[in-house]
């Protein structure tokens, strides 16, 4: 008999749906790490003999509910994190169960058809004009790939060159420009381009330097700007309008980096953050942060999204369509071809949710960001080190008596304390030349008992590691 049919579908999949709903309720108490050896389990050797799928299934959840990060949880602060809406989870079920390639009409109307509402649900949700389209991507990184490849795209051809077809051979180096705030992510991209992660040109320490950008596109020929619509460790941005007027002074194209940032469109609180980004011509942002669905989800949006298939459009093969066709689609306009069908979870969220529960879920979050910046404000062992515009707050341990020159070491300590410790979870970064705590609070669960957990972990450890040895 063949192995692969040992008819445990049925078995395996209820072994998942019953262990999700304690698991999902266990969330607002679950440590969000606690450790685990078991993970080895799971390695060793292929196997010559399948266990059958009820049995695999039933070994991977018992394994992967003692091992994994619980992520998905209110006290995961660290990076940018969201969890996952009721709806998105279900949708992702869906995903899985239907399987669709999203690649193009002919391999999946219903997965064309979700991505195009999904991408314009996503466009209104912000705010973006009309005229704007886009793509689905599996990441923030992936976003500004695709959106500086058609800025790519651009660019050479205004040195006579279609990149796609010819490459960057013979074309001078593509000029670009960024403030303090540029991050990893756009500097991976431009590396993936073949332009090299340290190509970008900053002008500004924090916020880019208005008057010292004008002066560079005055001289640099065609350029690519990239502005940073939330910055990673305080939330801070750039000026969007003022910068807007800038490149528009010169034959420059502007990307908005706005992987959380530009949620800030949702409130009118935070709205005035990001004025000025209908102004760009491509923006990145992640649905795995602030939307809250699961990975991986980002999207990139063009003021032009026809310079999506021109940059992304494969070269003909007979049996698929092209990216001119009726059968054609997502696949010709993005850096992806066989595509897993993203739209679902977040058309699913939105629909589930509208543009009311999305308002409200980050103006909770802003209200808490406040709330955890007014505990540390009122601790004598914790110091705040900048504003909190949007979501996150950023500060160190700075207990009474240590002295200045050992608050890094101090702080990297307690960072990875807190990491060790599981009960609630958040790194550290270097902001200001200075050692410190960024947490991050996008995740529709959390509460303001999570807050207060976290600053009170944060200092009893902050208080163990004083008493520690020191380095």
């Amino acid at each position: 008999m063949d192995p692969l049919h040992d008819d445990g579908t049925s078995d395996a999949l209820r072994a998942v749906f019953d262990a999700a709903g304690p698991y999902l309720s266990s969330l607002a108490s679950r440590p969000v790490y606690a450790g685990s050896a078991r993970v080895r389990e799971l390695g060793g050797a292929l196997p010559a003999d399948g266990a059958g799928a009820s049995s695999v299934a039933s070994q991977l959840l018992s394994v992967g509910l003692e091992s994994a990060t619980h992520s998905a949880g209110p006290r995961f602060f660290h990076f940018v994190t969201g969890g996952v809406t009721p709806a998105a989870l279900a949708a992702d079920w869906t995903v899985s169960l239907l399987d669709q390639n999203a690649f193009s009409r002919a391999a999946s109307e219903f997965a064309t058809a979700m991505e195009t509402t999904a991408l314009d649900w996503l466009r209104s949700l912000f705010g973006l004009p009309p005229s704007f389209g886009g793509a689905l991507v599996g990441s923030a990184t992936f976003a500004n790939f695709t959106a500086l490849g058609a800025a790519t795209h651009w660019w050479a051809a205004r040195h006579g060159v279609d990149v796609a077809a010819s490459g960057l051979a013979g074309l001078p180096r593509m000029p670009v420009f960024s403030g303090g705030y540029v991050h990893a992510s756009a500097r991976k991209a431009l590396q993936l381009l073949g332009h090299g992660r340290d190509s970008v040109s900053v002008h500004g320490s924090g916020r880019v330097d208005l008057s010292s950008l004008d002066r560079a596109l005055a001289s640099s020929g065609p350029a690519v700007v990239i502005a940073n619509a939330g910055e990673v460790n305080a939330g801070d941005f750039d000026p969007l309008a003022s910068l807007a007027s800038v490149v528009e002074r010169h034959d420059a194209w502007l990307h908005v980096d706005g992987a959380f940032g530009l949620f800030a469109a949702l409130s009118p609180r935070t709205a005035h953050l990001v004025a000025g980004v209908e102004r760009a011509d491509s923006i990145a942002c992640d649905g795995h942060k602030w939307l809250n669905v699961p990975y991986e989800s980002g999207f990139a949006f063009l003021r032009d999204p026809a310079r999506l298939g021109a940059a992304f459009g494969m070269p003909g093969a007979p049996y698929l369509p092209g990216a001119d066709s009726p059968r054609g689609g997502y696949g010709q306009l993005g850096p992806e071809s066989s595509r897993r069908a993203r739209s679902l979870p977040i058309w699913a969220t939105l629909a589930a949710y509208g543009r009311s529960g999305y308002r409200a879920m980050v103006e909770r979050h802003l209200d808490l960001a406040q709330e955890l910046a007014g505990l540390v404000d009122a601790a004598p062992d914790l110091e705040r080190l900048a504003d909190v515009p949007l979501c996150i707050v950023c500060f160190r341990v700075r207990p009474p008596g240590v002295p200045p020159a050992e608050l890094d070491d101090l702080n990297r300590r307690v960072g990875e304390a807190l990491l060790d410790d599981g009960r609630v979870f958040a790194g550290t970064t270097v902001y200001d030349g200075k050692v410190a705590l960024r947490p991050a609070i996008v995740n529709w669960r959390t509460t303001s008992r999570d807050l207060e957990l976290f600053v009170s972990v944060v200092r009893e450890l902050a208080a163990k590691a004083s008493r520690g040895p020191r380095r």
